[in-house]
């Protein structure tokens, strides 16, 4: 079960740097791991790691994670999302989740020189699970797609 400690204590950023440091370890296998940041070649790569953070919800719904939002109410957790699709970054989505909704939480590290031109997109503001390609909405309680906006 997932709580505000988990995510404003210090797991969040350790899971971050974890997965930071096992992509830079990935790609330099010879260094120490006692003395991995001592060596430059290494430490500039790690440095360099960039991280998604992907969350994960019962009803199937996933958000990516841009930025934590600082609130005073610590029932749920409170984030930007970070938008699918072009149109929607002209704005911000605030997303507010009760913690017992998370049933997992990702963080993805790559080196900005290996990031995939075409990254996969996060299914946040997708359609129920239930709802079935080509059903018609207009007779479904499911809510369209961010990407299936366009037509």
């Amino acid at each position: 079960m997932f709580d505000y400690d988990w995510f404003h204590g210090t797991a969040f950023a350790q899971q971050q740097e974890e997965a930071r440091y096992r992509c830079a370890a990935s790609h330099y296998p010879d260094v120490d791991h006692e003395t991995c940041l001592d060596d430059e070649e290494f430490r500039t790569f790690f440095e360099s790691v960039e991280t998604r953070r992907l969350i994960y919800l019962r009803d199937g719904f996933s958000y990516e994670v841009k930025q934590l939002a600082e609130v005073p109410t610590k029932a749920h957790l409170t984030f930007e999302c970070e938008p699918v699709d072009d149109q929607y970054r002209v704005g911000s989505f605030v997303v507010s989740v009760p913690f017992e909704e998370i049933v997992r939480v990702e963080v993805f590290a790559v080196h900005p020189s290996e990031k995939p031109e075409d990254s996969p997109q996060i299914q946040g503001f997708r359609r129920r699970p239930d709802q079935h390609p080509g059903e018609d909405p207009v007779h479904s309680e499911a809510q369209p797609a961010m990407n299936e906006a366009q037509g």
